[in-house]
Formats: C-alpha cells, structure tokens, sequence
C-alpha cells in the first residue's frame, strides 16, 4: 500500500493515506496548476540525499576508483590467479564448508564481475513493508517508467537488480547469469525456474554508478518455499554472502516472526556488522505508540540476533510523500540523513573493502599451495622402490597429523590455525585430484616469470597494502609490509635463476 501524508492545496485541505484516494482527488481538480500545488505539498524534499551521499563531487573520486580496480584486477591475474589454477583451490571450495569466507559458489577463481563489482545493498524483510518504495525514494524514481511497483498486496515476486547502465532498460535474469562481465553467473546452478524470477534494471544514475541494490521478495510466513519453485533460502544466502550492507525491513503491523524470518536470521550469523534494521511507516502512529512498537521489535528479534551489541535500527518513514502531521518528523529526518551517511560510508570504503577481501582470499590461496606441497613432499619421502602409492598416500590423508602436515605449516610460516583449511576436505579434494597431478612449488618456478610463490607472497605483503596506502595517502597500513605480519614462510629457490 503507498501512503501519503497530508497535503493543502489552493482547493482546500486535502488528508489520505492511499494513493488510490490521491488520483481520484486529482482528477477533479481543473487546471495543470492545481495538480502540481498538490504535488509539491505532499511530496518531500529530497535535497539532502544527493548532499549526504555527496553525488554532485564524484567524478575525480570514480576516476580514482576506476584505475584502482584496473590496477587491483592486473594484481589478481598476476599473481593470484595463477597459484589458484596450478594447485586447484576452486575444487577445494567445492568440497570445504566454511562460514568464515565470502562465497564464491562452485568456483574459487574470482570472475572479472566479481572484483570490479560495485558494493551491493540487499533489502530483506516481510512482504508490503516499503522495500520497493524505499528504493524508490533513494533513486528518485516517483513517476518514472521504471519505478518498482508497490501495493498494499504481497507484489514483489522476482529478485531485482538495481544497477547503472548507460540507458534505461530491463534484462532478462537468463541474460544476466550468461553475461561473464557481471557477477551473477553463479546464480544459473539455482536453475531456470529462479532465472525466470530474477530481472535486472540498469539505469544513468549517479547513486547506481556507487552501488547496486537488490530488492528481494517479501517474506510470507504462510507459504512453503517449495511453492515458489526455487530454493527460496539458498539464493537469499548467494546474495547475503555478498552484500555489503543488509536492510531487514519491518514496519509497525508486521513484527511477528514465523519460520522463514527465523531461518532468514539464521542464514544472517555471523553478518551482524552489515545488518541494519529498518522500522518504515513510523509516521502511521503516535510518538507514545512508536515506543511501544519499537520495545516490541527488538522482543521479537532478540531470540534471533546473539550478538554483544545490538544492530543499529533507523526509525523512519521511507519513502517518497511527506510525513503524517503531528508526528516527530524532524526526529524521521534524523534518522534518515543517519541512515544516508551509514550508506555512503560502505560506498566511500568499497575499495578498501575490495583490496582486503582479495588480499584475505590470496593468503587462503597460498595456505593452500603450501599445504598441497607439503603433502607432495611428504609422498616422495615415504615412496620407495617397493611401495605401493594408493595405500602410501591413503595413509598420509586418512592421518596428516601422523606426518605433520598442518603443524609444519603453522610452524614454519606463522599461519593463524583459523586460517587453515578442515582436514576432512583434502580427503576430498585428493579423491578427485591425484597427487602425481601436482608439482612442488620449487617446481613452479620459470626464468621469466619467476616463482609463484614469489608472486603471491609480493602481493600479500607488498602491492595490495601498496594499493591501499595509494588510495589513502598518510594512512599507510601498520603491519602489512613483513612477511611474519602475513604469514609468510621460506620461500623455494628459483632454479633458473643466479643468485
């Protein structure tokens, strides 16, 4: 349901709060100026967004940005790309279960879209809370062809991307997962049936050329996720791993918490940092009412969210039409430029955001490198002219403490134990790659190119803290430039070089 607030107009006082009622009351009116004295009552001034999110002075901060991606995606595909494919850490992450790392679906080799990717603002929450509207209002899109469709009923049934473009147009979802150039390639192991549910809109727009945000269907307690065709909760947990910031939407008729919200919550763990709470509609009820209903949301949330501090809950009305009379607008105002800044601040840290999450999977890439060698090594020191290698080799995976495989690694190369990988996955992993597959890392040395090893480990300790400080002149990175800060071990000799 769209909601107005109160309006004069030179035709007397008019008060609703459906749109339906405001263009009935519209067509009686008899002149193009009546309208827009209308219109510009109840309509809010939405000056102050492009002011917090500082739209009107980025054009030398985006150039800054474009050549700081350029320069971070020649780092990946130089020095991290290569280690990934000699020793196969995509088909680790596809056998290894772990919540401490962004997802990457099937594949850990990082795609072009994924690294030049924009932030992504995931709005999450029942269904009818002011999703659509909210974005809407963010974007500015009242009027306009390609507004998000909003009602009082459940009308958001598709995943929609919201992102820049040169012009205005809507894509496909089976377009979106083929194009390689976009992040959501992944998203086709869903199946067609969700591919169908997911629509792209691309649009000029200086907020969208910043971030991208993800309007989801609302959540209804009473419908079983099989009846919509898709898995439901896996695609919410896709776009979960990578969004930047989350919104979880309610508003005061909506605060129950059923089963799906319950799991929604549950699939949050260990996100708390990017999730911000949204109270819309604030302006349908009185102050003293707003304080109960503000009491009642977090006593149904805080089963849900066992963290020490609390997420951060903005208390507002958004959306395009002004506030209700008689209730704590400059309060609403408050918490919305508050709300605007926590938004431009993900946007203003995306790069180091970036740089940090490409230089964590590069460290998880070499972990798994030096691991993969030690077992190597481990093989052909046990192998013996009379050995049988499935049963020598069965016997290092099925016991790798027995030869210690991992504590050789902590202790040579100051590893954080939280880093390495589960046991359990290199039975996997070596199941589907024998280890004659793999070369030692002195091995994976050439004149010209020098060692991976070299490569990845300058990148750790060297050129992405370097690609930092350059994108925070003064604000250098404490710790980041010696290989025992990062986790740096020996490194092999490079045989087709003089030393």
């Amino acid at each position: 349901m769209v909601v107005i607030g109160h309006c004069k107009a030179s035709t007397g006082t008019f008060t609703t709060r459906n749109s339906q009622h405001l263009s009935l009351y519209l067509l009686f009116l008899s002149t193009e100026e009546e309208v827009e004295d209308v219109l510009s009552n109840i309509l809010r001034d939405r000056s102050h967004i492009d002011e917090t999110l500082r739209l009107a002075s980025e054009e030398n901060a985006a150039e800054n940005y474009h050549a700081a991606i350029q320069k971070l995606r020649k780092i990946y595909h130089s020095a991290v790309k290569p280690m990934e494919q000699a020793y196969k850490y995509n088909e680790l992450r596809a056998h290894e279960i772990s919540g401490t790392v962004r997802a990457l679906g099937n594949s850990a080799t990082l795609p072009y879209g994924e690294i030049t990717s924009k932030p992504m603002v995931l709005f999450l929450g029942p269904w009818s809370v002011g999703k659509s509207s909210m974005i809407n209002y963010l974007l500015g899109l009242k009027d306009s062809p390609y507004q998000l469709y909003t009602g009082a009923e459940p009308t958001t049934s598709e995943f929609t991307v919201i992102m820049h473009g040169e012009k205005t147009r809507s894509i496909e979802g089976i377009v979106m997962a083929a194009d390689s150039s976009r992040s959501f390639s992944p998203l086709e192991k869903f199946g067609q049936s969700f591919l169908e549910k997911l629509i792209g809109i691309e649009m000029p727009h200086k907020l969208l050329e910043r971030v991208t945000f993800v309007d989801t269907p609302g959540i209804i307690e009473n419908r079983k996720q099989q009846e919509r065709g898709y898995p439901f909760n896996d695609v919410c947990q896709w776009f979960i791993d990578r969004a930047d910031l989350i919104f979880v939407t309610f508003d005061p008729t909506k605060l129950d918490v059923g089963l799906e919200l319950e799991m929604l919550f549950r699939q949050l763990k260990g996100r708390e940092s990017q999730i911000r709470i949204i109270l819309n509609k604030a302006d349908n009820l009185a102050t003293q009412d707003l304080m109960r209903v503000y009491g009642a949301l977090f006593w149904s949330l805080a089963p849900l969210i066992n963290v020490t501090e609390p997420p951060r809950v903005y208390v507002s009305s958004f959306w395009p039409y002004d506030y209700a009379p008689d209730t704590s607008r400059e309060l609403f105002k408050r918490e919305e430029i508050s709300l605007l800044e926590d938004l431009n601040q993900v946007i203003e840290n995306r790069m180091e955001n970036k740089i940090a999450f490409i230089r964590q999977h590069a460290i998880r890439v070499r972990i798994h490198a030096l691991l993969v060698d030690r077992y190597v090594q481990t093989f052909k020191d046990k192998m013996s002219y009379f050995s049988d290698p499935d049963l020598v080799f069965k016997e290092i995976v099925d016991d790798p403490d027995k030869f210690f495989i991992f504590k050789s690694i902590l202790a040579k190369t100051n590893v954080s134990k939280f880093d390495l990988p589960n046991r359990e996955a290199y039975q996997d992993f070596f199941g589907v790659n024998p280890i004659g597959s793999f070369k030692s890392l002195s091995a994976q040395c050439s004149y010209s190119g020098g060692c991976l090893l070299d490569k990845i480990e300058k990148a750790i300790t060297s050129e992405l803290p370097g690609l930092l400080s350059s994108i925070n002149p003064g604000k250098a990175p404490p710790g980041l430039s010696s290989c025992e800060a990062t986790g740096c071990g020996d490194k092999p000799k490079n045989r087709y070089r003089k030393n």
